[in-house]
């Protein structure tokens, strides 16, 4: 089991470690007062990288060789010039600029690439570092696809690349999750693409456009690592699952009391056992009826508990976003942080929760050291 946690938060990186009297916050803050957007360590834990998002100055990434002790500033993706005759246009005729707005996902290349590191950005390009972030490059397959024109940005004006999920038993075999663009997987290590999102719904286009793939809106999209084949993906329209490695996805109509969010997690050596954080959708983005809750399917999708042990029942207002909720490598432990600064741990698979802070800034992203 883990026994660290890294939280990523609007003023800076927290550190939770769990010791003989439990969950502690760590004295121990990185960046303090800047955003973080994303957080990822190594198997080891003793790398770290973090993706910034420091306004004015940029998107930046920092690294950490001693478990967070020290950090220095690393290479930044960048985009090539935009060539002056590009036909580069999003489907309502808006010109897109080919420059980092901003890096909505990190990934590791797998465990027989320990230096190759996935990065998922907007405005929808997907970079690869072969050095563990001292150096970057443009996925020109994925960016220079023309179905990459549909895409178009949800909450976000520009389309991103949020979920990255690395085959364990393939590190060239990637499917990646975009806002709004569905999902896309490569079978050789980038050099080409497949877009996958059949079966997806869009209630926000006009019914006649609902099911096409390349404008879906997966909020999040996660990979049972015992089961490659099985993905969930929470989406702006619901619960959709894939057992055939993204070539057809069902949506899931059963949980309660919503359907909406943004965070998903799966169990890594079951998976037909997944948690959410639902809430009301739209504009409003907080708990329904003002209860926070964690629903958790055990059977695939067929029913669901709703799990309120340790959690606020009103009134609550907390929001989680696509990357504030993840398990570890045992499927036990599991961690979830909210909009208003409150983070949760669970050691029972989510039959129960303890509260570890309720004064965190709005937090953006939680990682176990796995």
């Amino acid at each position: 089991m883990s026994d660290r946690i890294y939280v990523g938060t609007h003023k800076g990186l927290f550190t939770i470690d769990r010791n003989a009297s439990g969950w502690q916050l760590s004295s121990n803050v990185s960046f303090l007062g800047d955003p973080v957007m994303q957080v990822l360590p190594n198997a080891s834990g003793e790398r770290v990288c973090a993706a910034l998002d420091l306004g004015h100055f940029g998107a930046k990434v920092h690294r950490s060789l001693d478990a967070g002790a020290t950090w220095e500033e690393c290479a930044t993706p960048e985009y090539p010039p935009k060539p002056e005759d590009a036909d580069d246009a999003d489907m309502f005729g808006k010109p897109l600029e080919w420059k980092l707005s901003k890096i909505w996902a990190l990934a590791s290349g797998g465990a027989d690439r320990p230096d190759v590191i996935w990065c998922g950005t907007l405005p929808g390009g997907l970079f690869r570092s072969d050095d563990a972030g001292s150096s970057w490059t443009l996925n020109r397959p994925l960016w220079d696809n023309p179905l990459r024109k549909g895409w178009f940005g949800g909450g976000a004006e520009l389309p991103g690349i949020h979920s990255i999920c690395l085959d364990p038993r393939n590190s060239g075999h990637l499917s990646v999750g975009v806002s709004c663009g569905g999902v896309w997987v490569t079978e050789n290590d980038g050099a080409s693409w497949d877009l996958r999102a059949t079966g997806m719904r869009a209630a926000y286009m006009p019914p006649e456009q609902a099911g096409e793939p390349n404008i879906q809106d997966p909020h999040r999209v996660v990979q049972c690592q015992a089961a490659p084949e099985v993905l969930w993906a929470q989406h702006h329209n619901g619960i959709f699952r894939t057992t055939d490695g993204c070539a057809s996805w069902y949506e899931i109509t059963e949980a309660g009391p919503s359907t909406f969010g943004f965070a998903v997690a799966v169990h890594p050596n079951d998976p037909n056992t997944a948690w959410f954080v639902p809430g009301v959708k739209d504009e409003k983005r907080i708990p329904v009826d003002g209860k926070l809750v964690v629903t958790r399917t055990r059977d695939g999708g067929r029913s669901f508990d709703v799990l309120t042990k340790g959690l606020p029942q009103q009134p609550a207002y907390d929001l989680v976003f696509r990357h504030g909720m993840d398990v570890d490598e045992s499927g036990d432990r599991l961690a979830f942080g909210s909009t208003t600064g409150n983070l949760w741990v669970s050691e029972d698979q989510g039959d129960s929760w303890h509260c570890v802070s309720t004064n965190l800034p709005p937090i953006n992203d939680v990682r176990f050291v796995k």
